[in-house]
């Protein structure tokens, strides 16, 4: 039984025996506002290649299917219709007509046409999310993304209300919209997105080009949504893209919807993006926030072009969808012109980069170019490799090839693929062509291989301090166990930074930069030879490559008492991450990690990279340092969140970052008391403004230290009657250390299956606490006896957040591997199941070998 499953044989079958020409589909949604199922009506018009008699089977996931007629003959649902699959015997060869009716249902987890209800005006919102597999949810579809065709939709909704999709919005005809056909495109990106939206419009218009540009969200966020600062970015992605790619936008208007309850940042539909509508800020936040907003929006106008206009034939390369979105949004930061975040580069350094490093250490470590056998591979692999790695070789590769060599590639690639499907082979060919590469081997070592290599620069200098041989040696590690494959060494096209103290500034500058290729074990670098050793030397300077650095001794001494003292943000943030991957490989002492970032945040200018060093300082804490110490450790990182957040500027966006790291390790009589009275007004810190997020992060620490209950998180949620308020709300009453306040979470979670999808994962971000350990160690077991059974009845977005949010990760023992080890090898889970837990089991044992680290620094 194929389950709702389809694999990667039984799509090119289907995509060798047709051609799909168009679909129309009719939505009731008339009523969406009481919810439970709506009438789906679709008719696809498809050719077949082969002789009369052939079979193939459409995709539906519905709990009701009522008719089926091909070519005018009407087929017995109750035969034809299993699983989410419809057969199709009897095919004629050319064209074939089919129409499915159909009951399809809304969910509440974000798959399909998701359905949410907003407490301040009680009215239904609906949207569409189809990547991976979700449009036949919604209609009968071909569900793979090979099969391009046209859509049209008729859809009837209640009166006053809005229905966007792909095509411009028609004026209704009795609550009745029907759309234009959309361009050839594939059924995961085709969108709909109902209900009584606020909106606002303004237009794209540049050489005669004009497109109309909307933005929508619920009206109860209307007055915080900043539509200016959006339509700017906007403006500034057109602009750029359009003149890198030499390539007109491809659709007829360009809206983007804010919308509730989104699993991820966004999402790429042709002409219709939907965003997380919690990037419309409630309050104030920090410059990151904005600037991580824009990365998204520029992701997402990326994919119009790369993903949209050309579709990648298979899931295996859904790397390349990703990476490129993800290089050219952070590339338009950088250098568009009037861009606010022309320090992006760093900011993918510090968190993208990061998270790569991270995800290609783990035992599920795979090459950029994975895989994909079937649905739930690519169901789990929207993860670091495929973005993050991606994007930082896609980096190296334009350094590699040039950057004006890339973009003419990627030119000749759009306009000679336009419309169609593509693999790989077909935009590196284009690259070859314009860079005079041979980029063969650089992809089989590159995309084809998994794991990370290392670079240390070897340096021998004379009585003088003047160089007399320098080296990088280039090491493969061995990948982790249980990983496929074997280490191998790269070409890297790096830069090598030498950096002095100024003597007027103070500050930390580059004097010299070498670029190279670094290529085998060993490479020597003559330019440097016969030159005065400086006090930093720092390899892969400027970011180009993907690969783990260490700085030699000399260096690293000196860098550990002046890291904030850089110039520039970028080799800052390179030489912060160096130290954080030390900690996290147990080289560098969790202690020693927490001096290192007390030594230097106060002079770290980059907001960005403060709020990372305060996650990862506090992580490290919780989790990297002897258990023996931690209270010490929280104790003295806790006075200086306090101390920072008192010495900060009023209003600025560190007193922010410094506010919420403080409220998230409060801990002693006095500390929390400030919080308390922050909260009631009876103390104030000059120009931190109490505001509504703020609030909730307030309270909900007093609720997971015991001094909140549930008559102040009801007061509070009485504040803000909202859906933010009932997430908040619901994280708070589960962060309580009471026995009583977890069952009722677990079960809420595990037990019942009716939660919405954000309100889930606030449950479980409140159920999780550092501070709680011996609190929650009973459900260690509890997880192990559920979470198979959970994996095989929800749906997979509410199954994934489950599977490794309830995981024990605050548990760091060898008894919690243990006891993973005999659940792998008793409950033999699926291949996507055994990898999400074999990952947190890494997790736990990485945190060991960091804490025996720690403790030996003693």
């Amino acid at each position: 039984m194929p389950g709702t499953n389809l694999t990667r044989e039984e799509a090119q079958q289907r995509a060798k025996l047709l051609a799909v020409d168009s679909y129309e589909i009719e939505l009731d949604l008339s009523g969406a506002q009481e919810g439970g199922t709506y009438r789906s009506v679709t008719t696809v018009r498809f050719d077949v290649t082969a002789e009369n008699g052939a079979e193939t089977f459409i995709d539906l996931v519905a709990p009701t299917v009522h008719e089926v007629t091909l070519n005018g003959d009407s087929l017995d649902p109750a035969e034809v219709f299993a699983d989410s699959r419809i057969a199709l015997p009897g095919l004629l060869g050319g064209r074939n007509i089919l129409r499915v009716v159909a009951d399809c249902a809304y969910t509440n987890t974000g798959e399909g046409l998701h359905r949410f209800v907003d407490p301040v005006d009680e009215q239904a919102y609906l949207y569409t999310q189809f990547e991976v597999p979700d449009a036949r949810r919604v209609f009968a579809s071909f569900e793979q993304p090979d099969l391009k065709a046209t859509f049209q939709f008729t859809v009837r909704a209640p009166e006053g209300w809005t229905v966007v999709s792909n095509s411009p919005t028609p004026e209704p005809q009795d609550n009745v919209w029907v759309f234009e056909p959309t361009p050839r495109i594939s059924s995961y990106i085709t969108a709909l997105i109902v209900g009584p939206y606020h909106s606002v419009h303004s237009v794209y218009e540049k050489d005669g080009q004009s497109v109309p540009l909307g933005i929508y969200c619920r009206p109860s966020l209307a007055e915080y949504l900043d539509s200016d600062a959006i339509f700017e970015v906007t403006r500034q992605g057109f602009d750029w893209f359009q003149q890198k790619f030499d390539y007109t936008y491809p659709f007829a208007k360009y809206d983007q919807l804010f919308v509730p309850e989104f699993n991820a940042g966004a999402m790429e539909n042709a002409g219709a993006v939907t965003i997380r509508d919690q990037y419309v800020f409630r309050s104030k936040v920090t410059d990151a926030a904005y600037e991580m907003r824009a990365e998204t929006i520029l992701h997402e106008l990326a994919h119009m072009w790369f993903g949209d206009l050309v579709t990648m034939e298979w899931w295996n390369d859904l790397w390349l969808n990703e990476s490129f979105a993800t290089y050219t949004s952070i590339a338009c930061q950088a250098h568009a012109p009037g861009s606010r975040w022309p320090h992006a580069w760093t900011t993918f350094a510090n968190s993208m980069k990061t998270w790569a490093y991270r995800q290609d250490q783990l035992p599920s470590t795979h090459p950029i170019m994975a895989e994909i056998r079937d649905l739930d591979d690519v169901l789990v692999n929207f993860d670091g490799i495929t973005y993050a790695k991606g994007a930082s070789v896609l980096k190296q590769l334009v350094a590699y090839v040039g950057m004006d060599e890339f973009f003419r590639g990627v030119q000749a690639y759009f306009k000679r693929h336009a419309y169609g499907n593509t693999r790989l082979s077909d935009l590196l060919g284009a690259l070859e062509e314009t860079s005079g590469r041979d980029l063969k081997t650089w992809s089989e070592k590159w995309l084809q291989t998994a794991g990370i290599n290392v670079l240390r620069p070897e340096i021998e200098t004379d009585a003088e301090g003047v160089v007399t041989s320098f080296a990088i040696r280039q090491e493969a590690p061995a990948l982790p166990a249980g990983a496929k494959g074997e280490p191998t060494l790269r070409p890297h096209r790096i830069a090598v930074g030498l950096y002095d103290l100024d003597g007027d500034s103070g500050k930390l500058v580059r004097n010299e930069r070498v670029e190279l290729d670094v290529d085998g074990e060993l490479t020597a670098v003559p330019q440097l030879v016969g030159k005065r050793r400086p006090a930093v030397v720092l390899l892969n300077d400027d970011d180009l490559s993907y690969a783990k650095v260490r700085l030699d001794e000399q260096s690293l001494a000196f860098v550990t008492q002046h890291l904030g003292d850089f110039e520039w943000s970028l080799p800052r943030a390179l030489c912060w991450a160096s130290a954080w991957d030390m900690t996290r490989d147990a080289e560098l002492a969790a202690r020693d990690y927490l001096s290192l970032v007390l030594s230097g945040i106060g002079k770290e200018s980059d907001i960005g990279v403060v709020q990372s060093l305060q996650r990862q300082a506090k992580l490290a804490i919780d989790l990297y340092a002897d258990p023996a110490a931690r209270e010490a450790l929280l104790a003295r990182w806790t006075d200086a969140t306090l101390a920072h957040l008192r010495a900060a500027a009023p209003g600025s966006d560190h007193q922010l970052a410094w506010a919420r790291a403080f409220a998230a390790t409060a801990r002693t009589p006095e500390q929390l008391d400030l919080l308390d009275a922050l909260l009631d007004g009876s103390q104030t810190i000059e120009g931190l403004v109490v505001d509504t997020e703020l609030r909730w992060t307030f309270v909900q620490r007093l609720a997971a230290v015991g001094r909140f209950d549930e008559a102040e998180i009801a007061g509070e949620y009485d504040r803000d009657r909202t859906a933010a308020g009932e997430r908040h709300a619901a994280t708070a009453r589960a962060a309580r250390p009471t026995p009583e306040a977890k069952a009722e979470a677990w079960a809420s979670v595990v037990d019942s299956d009716k939660l919405p999808n954000a309100v889930q994962e606030a449950v479980i971000a409140g159920f999780v606490q550092t501070d709680q350990r011996e609190l929650l160690a009973p459900y260690a077991d509890r997880y192990f006896e559920v979470v198979k059974d959970i994996w095989e009845s929800r749906s997979h977005e509410m199954a994934q957040q489950i599977a490794v949010g309830l995981y024990p990760t605050v548990q760091v023992s060898q008894e919690t591997l243990d006891m993973t080890d005999s659940w792998l090898t008793a409950a033999e889970p699926n291949a996507a199941l055994r990898r999400l837990v074999s990952e947190s089991r890494a997790g736990v044992e990485r945190a060991l070998r960091a804490q025996r680290a720690d403790a030996a620094a003693a």
